[in-house]
């Protein structure tokens, strides 16, 4: 998977932050990526641009899938897992949230 990543830098919609977790949220040719960033662990959920698609979890934006989610919530669990937090740590920028709808 070779998709250019496009964020626009100056849209506080598409990052948050919450004590040190770091969230991006992404667009490609063929996903929207969440990207979640703590003490050097990340977490990814993805899913096709076209936002019908299931979530999918990985460890990178390009790494393998480690399991597909239908909601939303248990993407972020699972995310949540790879980072050792709490689920409702994870910020989720504006952008975001409608992923997994």
């Amino acid at each position: 998977m070779a998709d250019d990543a496009t964020t626009d830098s100056d849209d506080p919609a598409r990052e948050a932050s919450d004590s040190d977790i770091q969230a991006t949220y992404t667009e490609t040719a063929g996903e929207r990526r969440l990207s979640f960033d703590r003490e050097g662990q990340s977490a990814v959920v993805a899913q096709n641009s076209e936002g019908y698609a299931m979530l999918r979890v990985r460890q990178t934006a390009e790494g393998d899938e480690l399991e597909r989610y239908y909601g939303f919530d248990m993407a972020l669990d699972h995310a949540a897992e790879l980072l050792g937090v709490d689920p409702n740590a994870l910020p989720v920028p504006e952008a975001a949230a409608d992923m997994g709808m």
